[in-house]
C-alpha cells in the first residue's frame, strides 16, 4: 500500500502558512486532481493519496491514489490517524461508486447501504479528528444504460448513487460537516460530459476542479476567523 508522503505538514518559520489540503477520494478524483491543483495555487498546497500514475493507468481498481470503497477510505483513514505528521489543514473526503457496484448476475452491492452509513459515521470521526476543516464530496451521476453497456465486470444504477448520496447527507450533515454537490453540478453538465463509463473528458474535469476550489477559497476567510466545519456546515450543500 503507497504511503502518502506529507510534504505539506514541513513548514518553515520563515515561510507564508499556506493551508495544506490533503485528498482521499476514488479515480473521479485522480481526474480532476491536476486541475483542482492549480485552481487552488497559492491558496493551498495540494496532496492526496498516493500512487497516482497506478490509478490512472487502472482507474477501476481501487488502489494507490484510488481511496475505494467507504471500507477501504475507512481504513486509509485509521492508518493515516497513527502518523502524528498527519494533520492537514483541510481534508476532503469522497466514496460511494466503489460501494454501489453490483454483480451483474446476482445483483449484490459491494457495500450494503446500511453499512455504507456505518462505515460514512466512523470516518467523519476520523475526518473530524485529523483536521479542522473536514469536507466530504458528494458522489458523481451514473448513466444506468451507458455504464452498464460499457462496463461487464460490475453494474452501477442512478438510484443506488441517489440513495447513497442521501445517507452520506444525513451523516454529514448531523456532525457539521459541510459537502460540496459535485454530484449536482456533474449532473446539470450531462451525460455528453463522459468519456467512458463513468469518467468524465478533460473540459469537465475542469468545471468540477474550478467548482470545487471556488468553495474552498470561498471558506478560508471563515477558517481564518476561527470558525470551524460545524460553521461552514450550515449550509449543507454547497
Amino acid at each position: 500500500m503507497d504511503t502518502p508522503d506529507h510534504r505539506s505538514d514541513h513548514r518553515s518559520d520563515h515561510t507564508p502558512q499556506v493551508p495544506t489540503l490533503f485528498v482521499i477520494g476514488d479515480s473521479i478524483s485522480i481526474d480532476y486532481g491536476p486541475a483542482l491543483e492549480k485552481c487552488l495555487a497559492g491558496m493551498f498546497r495540494y496532496d492526496r493519496l498516493g500512487g497516482t500514475d497506478v490509478s490512472r493507468a487502472h482507474r477501476d481498481l481501487p488502489a494507490g491514489a484510488n481511496g475505494g470503497d467507504s471500507a477501504m477510505v475507512l481504513a486509509h483513514l485509521e492508518r493515516l490517524a497513527v502518523t502524528e505528521r498527519f494533520r492537514p489543514d483541510w481534508l476532503l473526503v469522497n466514496c460511494g461508486l466503489h460501494d454501489i457496484k453490483r454483480d451483474p448476475k446476482t445483483g449484490e452491492v459491494n457495500i450494503a447501504p446500511d453499512a455504507y452509513q456505518r462505515n460514512l459515521e466512523r470516518i467523519a470521526v476520523q475526518m473530524t479528528a485529523a483536521s479542522r476543516n473536514p469536507v466530504w464530496v458528494r458522489t458523481t451521476p451514473v448513466d444506468d444504460d451507458r455504464h452498464n453497456a460499457l462496463m461487464q465486470q460490475f453494474h452501477r444504477f442512478a438510484v443506488d448513487v441517489r440513495e447513497y448520496n442521501l445517507l452520506a447527507d444525513a451523516v454529514f450533515a448531523a456532525r457539521g460537516i459541510p459537502a460540496i454537490d459535485l454530484y449536482g453540478l456533474s449532473l446539470r453538465l450531462g451525460p455528453s460530459g463522459f468519456c467512458d463509463h463513468v469518467h468524465y473528458v478533460e473540459e469537465v474535469r475542469a468545471s468540477q476542479a474550478a467548482f470545487i476550489a471556488g468553495h474552498l477559497a470561498a471558506w478560508i476567510p471563515a477558517q481564518r476567523s476561527g470558525a470551524g466545519a460545524e460553521q461552514r456546515g450550515q449550509q449543507r450543500f454547497l
